[in-house]
């Protein structure tokens, strides 16, 4: 599976800081338990690789279509 395969599995995800200085991203879902430590600087590079690929898919969903019209967004 990659980036552009739909799935339909479902899953929570949970982030915050540890009792040991680290940042954790938890995912938990139907047979997943995986928690994921990253040191501050390497959740920084995580959350700006997050904010660029948002405003990456946002301006695919505001470009014009053939057509003239927009495409609609899901959120």
């Amino acid at each position: 599976m990659g980036i552009n395969s739909e799935s339909t599995v479902g899953a929570d995800l949970q982030i915050g800081p540890t009792t040991s200085g680290m940042v954790r991203i938890y995912v938990a879902g139907n047979g997943v338990d995986l928690p994921l430590d990253f040191n501050p600087e390497d959740a920084r590079a995580i959350a700006d690789e997050l904010i660029a690929a948002a405003q990456i898919a946002q301006n695919l969903n505001n470009r014009p279509v053939p057509g003239g019209k927009k495409r609609r967004s899901s959120g």
